[in-house]
């Protein structure tokens, strides 16, 4: 036999055995037949709609060949105590069982079997709104075998629980049980930590699971609302006692460390802010960090057979400095130093209007007097040629770029040219060094030009090597700035020049 259910709201039900227990939901409420003949109203009510249906169901441990009682959920909500009982779906009251029902609706067994483990069903009738109903509550008995074996089991030994000043904490205890009737778990507090001054503190109810057949484990919590200083001078004892025995567990509190959540935060959230400046930095300053890595740091070696001059010296002429031819040195036999003394004081090398003339000096103490060979635009660059060409390959050939700045230079479209290409080449060629040479202090200030600079020459002309030059200073720092070009200069030449081969 099978009861389906039928009307309103059937579509989509299984039909459901009879005899087989299931766990029912509101959902199965309907009307229910069972071929041409039976029929039944199946109303399945939430616990929470009804006051007298709130109890939970009942779970009861019954002692092996020993009598024990089974109640009946909820009986004491109803007047009508006319019970009957069901394992499973046959009657509890047959002639084969000693038992019999009191007048409180409980089930009583004479003697219990093994076999009487199981769900027991106890069916009443009551009357609601008018209409008769059979009230069913199931009751879940477990049979303890008999005799105990062995007393509790806390897997969990003595130990320290670290806990916060001002906040609630719970102590729970977890024990095993073999199956039986008397299952108990209580917590004590040992006052200064004397096991033998013991008081029984205030418990939240013992919660039962059953692990196997025969066992259950046991849980059972205090808690202290709120801790104080005279609670880590305490201990906490956990008993639990069954037939056989007992077994106990004891806790000592220990204030926990406090750790500081902003310095957790903090200190990393401060070093992801460092890496993201740093990057930052990087990303910004790549190019000049480029150029002062290139021009102090890395060092290359320069291959002779591949360098044709040693310094491409470029430079825009004034005015006031075409005095070609009428300004040479005399270079008398003598010690070097004599020949920088005469260097340093050669006032005859100033213009009217006070500005030295550095570029028509320039060539002659590098070339003719200390060696170097110079590559000069206008005497080594061949005219008629592609001009850009011409440069970036006589850079190419040079083994370094001097660039002798003023607002001349800065304002020639060709002078900038070649700037632009040595800074290029710099950012390539681990061999080129490039040296600018201020000619005035103020010769900062020409960097903003009209038309601007590029982009390029306005960043590296911040970090590029340097030197600067002005007239009218004395022989001593004069003296100084041939001190610290000579340094400059790469120290082996690509030809030696000598000062007969030059003429």
């Amino acid at each position: 036999m099978v009861w389906s259910r039928t009307g309103k709201g059937s579509q989509g039900n299984q039909d459901i055995p009879c005899e087989r227990n299931f766990t029912v939901e509101t959902k199965h409420s309907g009307n229910y037949s069972s071929g041409s003949k039976f029929f039944l109203y199946l109303h399945v009510v939430e616990k929470a709609s009804v006051e007298c249906f709130k109890q939970e169901e009942s779970s009861v441990v019954l002692e092996l060949d020993i009598g024990g009682k089974v109640p009946c959920p909820g009986v004491s909500c109803r007047n009508n105590t006319d019970v009957i009982w069901y394992q499973g779906h046959k009657p509890v009251s047959v002639p084969e069982r000693d038992t019999c029902v009191d007048e409180t609706g409980q089930l009583h067994l004479c003697v219990v079997y093994r076999e009487d483990t199981g769900v027991y069903y106890c069916d009443r009738k009551i009357i609601e709104q008018g209409h008769s109903w059979t009230f069913r509550r199931a009751v879940s008995v477990r049979v303890a075998p008999e005799p105990v074996s062995y007393p509790p089991r806390i897997p969990k030994g003595n130990m320290t629980q670290k806990v916060e000043l001002g906040q609630p904490h719970t102590l729970v205890c977890e024990v095993f049980f073999p199956t039986e009737k008397r299952l108990l778990v209580q917590w004590y507090i040992n006052y200064g930590g004397n096991l033998e001054n013991m008081t029984l503190l205030p418990m939240e109810e013992q919660e039962e699971e059953t692990v196997i057949a025969t066992e259950i484990k046991v849980s059972r919590s205090t808690i202290i609302e709120k801790v104080t200083l005279q609670h880590l001078n305490h201990t906490y004892t956990c008993i639990a006692i069954n037939s056989v025995g007992n077994s106990s567990v004891t806790i000592k509190l220990k204030e926990k460390t406090k750790v500081n959540l902003p310095s957790l935060v903090g200190y990393p959230f401060a070093s992801l802010l460092l890496i993201a400046g740093l990057g930052i930095i990087l990303h910004v300053k790549w190019l000049e960090i480029q150029i002062l890595y290139r021009s102090h740091v890395q060092q290359g070696n320069h291959d002779k057979d591949e360098k044709e001059f040693d310094v491409f010296l470029s430079f825009v002429r004034s005015p006031s400095a075409n005095l070609e031819g009428a300004l040479t040195i005399s270079l008398q036999e003598g010690p070097y130093k004599n020949k920088e003394a005469c260097l340093s004081s050669m006032d005859l090398l100033y213009t009217e209007e006070g500005r030295s003339t550095l570029e028509v000096l320039l060539p002659q103490v590098l070339e003719d007097q200390w060696g170097y060979r110079l590559c000069l635009l206008e005497r080594d660059i061949l005219p008629g040629g592609a001009y850009t060409n011409d440069v970036v390959l006589a850079i190419s050939k040079s083994q370094m770029l001097i660039c002798v700045l003023s607002a001349d230079y800065l304002s020639n479209s060709n002078a900038v040219f070649v700037l632009e290409s040595g800074i290029k080449a710099l950012l390539q060629n681990n061999t080129l060094k490039l040296l600018l040479i201020w000619t005035t202090r103020d010769s900062a200030a020409l960097v903003q030009q009209d038309p601007p600079l590029p982009a390029l020459v306005q960043r590296a002309l911040k970090v590029l090597p340097s030197l600067d030059w002005s007239s009218g200073k004395t022989a001593r720092t004069t003296s100084s700035f041939w001190r610290s070009l000579r340094k400059a200069i790469p120290s082996q030449r690509v030809n030696m020049v000598s000062l007969m081969q030059g003429q």
